[in-house]
């Protein structure tokens, strides 16, 4: 199921990207492009280009890029049927679907929006006027909750009774049901969820409600939290507390805190870190990982790291590589939660958060302080326990600079903790990744290869014919290449590159080329014959061949004749050919 493909190319086609982009930054016209400052990233000089005719950007400064739906979907955090329905909605586009249960489907997901919308509202003004909410209201006070915090946060009050909520609403039993508002009881009867809690009601990044939190009053029976169940409105693996209200902050600080509960949300705001969220009642998993990865580069714990354990710490060192987000732990006062904190000593919340410490640096610390340095005994024992914890990182360079802090602080000798460490870490450690670069600048062949994919890009009808696959010796420039070879529009040229491809394609579309296609063409064909030329004349060095020496005197003579400056054409176009046809013979030698 999902939109049909001709109506995501009538809304990309129909779409003015510097038009979409201007509403979120000012842009300025530089030659071809349109550039401004990034609104992905915190930047002070222009790195952010839009190419108008392909309706695609990119960052330089954080590799942002995409076309409009992209852009709609990262500035407007919606999923892709989202992003495209909301440009339909601009261009005044109908867009179709490929089921006709999509349709329904939305259809069905607005209305039990509507009862949620109708439930949050009704829960709140029971807290802000009913006679019944006067105790709720009381510990919200006592707790530091204000009536314009209470109404920030649209909290409500459940009143302890069997179905209050039911007979206000008066929806059908399964919009109660699939909400999480209620249920129908073995009575027949429909039932609230909620009854005597103070609710904090749960919205997903669009700001529509999705569930609710609530919390039993003190003295009274009952679990003290009590979560909606999951819903097709809910999935706790995805929805982030706060993140409606706080992604702002979190964009602008380029870091998230993750907390655990509602209060301690509110807690870090008030404390001026309006960049919190809380998981809800469930671990912190991979999907929660996915979503901040769009808000920040960095993710701060404000809870025990150590409670989840060993398996936990592993998925985040995988989710950390994955999804290029630095996990640190705010070492906060232990017994102490964020939201009392925050009351207490707001300098002190503010402290733990901007001194937080990596991830697995807060592990290793925390197994050395818990050992005793006092005997040799205690040294090799607590040296043990921190190397179990230095094994679980992939990276074994990382891995080596905590087997130095280890050392200094047991007094033991590295080489020894660095051997003793291979054997507790399970096979080879895995290597770290390397970023995908572009090409070094100051290799004279790669600018000229990519200086002729930038024209191929930007003026195809010149360069194209005087370009041959066999010029790139660059197997990334080669891929760009050949994807672009079929021609077609830029979008399917994307489609059908591979994700490194596509990384540098996007870039060369918002670049302006600077050389002229011949000069560029000469260059490459005098390269790739250089290359040649010299695989020759180590073959004739090993085995001598008359008819490879004559190939050899034929082949300098000729790149002699293409000069960059002043080429032959003629003898370049011979060239090109002798190099396709020995780059045929020796692929059917292989």
């Amino acid at each position: 199921m999902g939109i049909v493909d001709e109506d995501i190319v009538r809304v990309r086609e129909s779409t003015d990207l510097v038009a979409v982009v201007s509403q979120h930054l000012q842009l300025k016209r530089v030659g071809q492009r349109w550039v401004g400052l990034c609104p992905f990233h915190a930047e002070k000089s222009p790195s952010f280009s839009v190419n108008a005719e392909q309706g695609l950007y990119y960052c330089f400064g954080c590799q942002a890029k995409g076309d409009a739906i992209t852009f709609v979907r990262e500035i407007e955090h919606l999923d892709f049927p989202g992003a495209v329905e909301w440009l339909a909605n601009k261009a005044g586009i109908t867009v179709r679907y490929t089921d006709t249960g999509e349709n329904e489907g939305r259809k069905r997901r607005k209305r039990l929006l509507e009862a949620m919308g109708r439930a949050v509202d009704w829960y709140h003004d029971r807290l802000l006027s009913s006679p019944d909410a006067r105790e709720a209201r009381g510990y919200l006070r006592s707790r530091g909750f204000d009536g314009d915090k209470v109404r920030r946060y649209r909290l409500g009050w459940a009143p302890d009774d069997w179905d209050a909520l039911a007979r206000h609403l008066r929806v059908p039993d399964d919009v109660l049901r699939d909400t999480g508002l209620g249920f129908v009881n073995r009575r027949g009867r429909q039932q609230d969820a909620f009854r005597g809690r103070v609710l904090f009601p749960i919205f997903d990044v669009q700001d529509e409600p999705v569930a609710f939190g609530g919390r039993i009053l003190p003295g009274h029976d009952g679990p003290k939290y009590k979560n909606s169940s999951e819903s097709p409105l809910y999935a706790k693996s995805k929805v982030l507390y706060g993140l409606n209200w706080m992604k702002a902050g979190i964009v602008e600080a380029d870091e998230a805190i993750v907390c655990e509960g509602y209060t301690d949300v509110i807690g870090f705001a008030d404390a001026g870190l309006p960049r919190a969220v809380a998981t809800c009642g469930t671990a912190l998993t991979e999907e929660h990982f996915r979503t901040l990865k769009r808000y920040a580069h960095r993710v701060v714990l404000a809870f025990d790291a150590d409670a989840a354990g060993q398996a936990a710490a592993e998925r985040f060192y995988e989710w950390e590589k994955a999804y290029e987000i630095d996990v640190a732990v705010a070492d906060l006062p232990s017994g102490v939660d964020p939201a009392d904190l925050s009351r207490t000593d707001p300098a002190a919340l503010a402290a733990a958060v901007e001194g937080a410490t990596p991830f697995l640096g807060f592990r290793v610390r925390r197994a050395l302080a818990a050992g005793s340095v006092d005997t040799p005994e205690g040294r090799a024992r607590t040296a043990e326990a921190a190397l179990a914890v230095i094994a679980e990182h992939p990276g074994e360079l990382v891995r080596d600079q905590y087997v130095m802090e280890v050392a200094d602080r047991c007094r033991l000798d590295p080489d020894q903790l660095r051997q003793r460490l291979s054997g507790v870490v399970r096979g080879e450690a895995a290597p770290v990744a390397a970023p995908l670069r572009a090409p070094s600048s100051a290799d004279g062949r790669d600018r000229a290869e990519v200086e002729a994919l930038r024209l191929a890009v930007h003026d195809p009808e010149a360069i194209g014919p005087l370009l041959d696959e066999v010029l790139f010796a660059d197997e990334l420039h080669a891929a760009v290449f050949r994807a672009l070879a079929p021609g077609g529009t830029m979008h399917e040229v994307l489609e059908r590159c591979d994700p490194r491809a596509a990384e540098l394609l996007q870039r060369l579309v918002v670049e302006e080329p600077a050389g002229d296609a011949d000069n560029v063409a000469s260059l490459l064909t005098a390269a790739a014959a250089r290359r040649a030329l010299r695989r020759l004349d180590a073959e004739n060095r090993r085995d001598f061949d008359a008819d490879r020496s004559r190939r050899i005197a034929w082949l300098k003579l000729a790149i002699e004749q293409v000069d960059p400056d002043d080429p032959d054409q003629e003898a370049r176009a011979q060239l090109l050919a002798w190099l396709a046809e020995e780059a045929t013979v020796a692929e059917e030698i292989r």
